[in-house]
């Protein structure tokens, strides 16, 4: 009985390389083309020569280049699924939390509650709608995470050589960052940088969580009193290290935490914030400085607050002295 309706096989087909997919490794090239076919698939064409590039054999680790014609040959594939929809008030959702694009480059104030990409029950994140919204941007990638319940400034950029130079200026350094984050209780002026070790474990229930530990990676934040409050300290911290939970981590770690966490934040404070409105991590990426290439002037790009959180502010008392 024919499976005519679950796959599909494909024609010999001849593709161009152009600049977008320069330097990309021909086997991650395929697994992009052939989405669906299994990698042990992809792997096997490419070692029998099936797949030539400007008619001859490659390796998987080969890097395409500008102008390459590459050969795929007839492959068997799982059969079209309906394209994915993206409801029309997260289309203009994320219309409207655009901050910066230009033709290599999307800056987008990400909503909390929003995946950057699907996964682990999530069929679908940022970057999976912003491929449906924006079918013509064939190279969208995510430059850079934030954590789901974390909102504000995220890159994604549109070219590969973009996503290239972005990634080489996270490794040096070169992007600065910067969040702002609602922690419980008096943050103490003396406490400026946290340098503490981080190690990711997993929990039996699955869960993912992040500890500090002498066997840890190098973590570093650097944190500034934005704002004291009777209850909390509004500040700004400025990762120098980019590991995950970092922030919050280190906020824990110094006694800390931040405000609406549910994974590192301490119960009974952040019941008393939810009273108050907060029903969110107070965690915010508000804004980004970005070297750009071609010697063009660097970006800054900045995220307001979302509402709910503007309007918590508001509600609190500020703290009377300034005494650490």
């Amino acid at each position: 009985m024919s499976d005519s309706n679950t796959q599909k096989i494909t024609k010999v087909t001849f593709l161009e390389v152009d600049e977008g997919y320069a330097g990309q490794r021909i086997d991650n090239f395929l697994l992009r083309e052939l989405k669906g076919v299994p990698k042990s698939r992809i792997y096997r064409i490419l070692r029998k020569g099936e797949v030539r590039v400007n008619k001859a054999r490659v390796k998987p680790e080969y890097k395409l280049c500008r102008g390459d014609t590459v050969r795929i040959p007839p492959v068997r594939m799982a059969a079209d699924k309906p394209p994915q929809q993206v409801s029309d008030s997260l289309g203009k959702l994320l219309s409207d939390a655009i901050l910066y694009e230009d033709s290599e480059l999307l800056v987008v104030n990400k909503p909390s509650g929003l995946a950057v990409h699907g996964g682990s029950g999530i069929t679908q994140g940022l970057i999976e709608a912003l491929r449906v919204l924006r079918p013509d941007c064939r190279q969208l990638e995510l430059v850079h995470r934030l954590d789901r319940d974390t909102s504000g400034c995220i890159m994604v950029a549109k070219k590969r050589s973009m996503l290239r130079f972005l990634h080489a200026q996270l490794r040096d350094g070169g992007i600065d960052k910067r969040y702002l984050a609602l922690a419980a209780g008096r943050w103490p002026n003396r406490r400026r940088v946290v340098n503490a070790p981080l190690e990711k474990n997993t929990l039996q229930s699955g869960e993912r969580m992040v500890r500090v530990a002498v066997e840890g990676k190098r973590s570093v934040t650097e944190f500034d009193i934005v704002q004291r409050f009777e209850q909390a300290t509004l500040v700004e911290a400025k990762p120098i290290t980019g590991r995950t939970h970092q922030i919050r981590v280190h906020a824990l770690h110094v006694g800390h935490p931040l405000l609406g966490d549910d994974k590192y934040g301490d119960v009974q404070a952040c019941k008393e914030f939810r009273d108050k409105g907060l029903k969110r991590l107070f965690l915010h990426a508000k804004s980004l400085s970005v070297p750009m290439p071609d010697e063009r002037p660097a970006l800054r790009v900045e995220a307001p607050l979302s509402p709910e959180l503007t309007v918590l502010l508001e509600r609190l008392s500020p703290a009377g002295g300034d005494t650490g």
